[in-house]
């Protein structure tokens, strides 16, 4: 029997179908904490041994080109959760100038995430988050209104525009109908 983190002893009926213990953290190669479980085009988790859509693979460096493109191909597959991934990547490993762009898209992509599953408050906020995020750097130094093809203004009225509609209907939304276009 194997040993738990609460050191009693795990037994066949601390474990799932696939062998794991109960409650354990799935953990990658280096031992850091991931979640194994399958996601929904949502990102959201399935039981162990479901069918889900393919997961982003994280840390992938990318051209701010190739971020815009995949991006914007998991948003017209209405898979925003997936995007975010793409955009956090761009954001960890961007330039620091560059960061606060790349986190207000992931913002955004989470706030469409989170108004696809019906939750409005969290989704309205993240979408005015992200829309605040991308404005204000645009309006700085470090930024331009058209960073790699990108129109910021458009992003920031289309999330804005999309936080009133969440909060007025409180219906979830269509992730894929309701995307924006990154570029102009």
């Amino acid at each position: 029997m194997a040993s738990t983190s609460s050191g009693r002893q795990a037994n066949a009926q601390d474990r799932d179908d696939q062998g794991r213990a109960r409650n354990a953290r799935d953990r990658d190669d280096e031992g850091r904490a991931r979640n194994a479980r399958p996601r929904d085009g949502l990102g959201r988790p399935l039981p162990y041994g479901s069918e889900g859509v393919a997961r982003q693979p994280e840390g992938v460096v990318r051209t701010p080109r190739e971020t815009v493109a995949e991006a914007q191909e998991l948003l017209d597959a209405g898979r925003p959760f997936h995007a975010h991934e793409v955009f956090e990547d761009a954001w960890k490993s961007g330039p620091e100038e560059e960061r606060g762009l790349w986190r207000g898209l992931a913002q955004l992509a989470v706030g469409l995430t989170h108004a696809a599953r019906g939750n409005v408050t969290g989704g309205a906020r993240l979408l005015r988050r992200g829309a605040g995020a991308v404005t204000e750097w645009a309006e700085s130094g470090a930024g331009r209104q058209r960073p790699h093809e990108m129109d910021l203004a458009g992003l920031a009225q289309w999330a804005r525009g999309l936080a009133e509609e969440v909060e007025r209907t409180a219906e979830p939304v269509d992730a894929r109908t309701r995307r924006p276009r990154l570029t102009g």
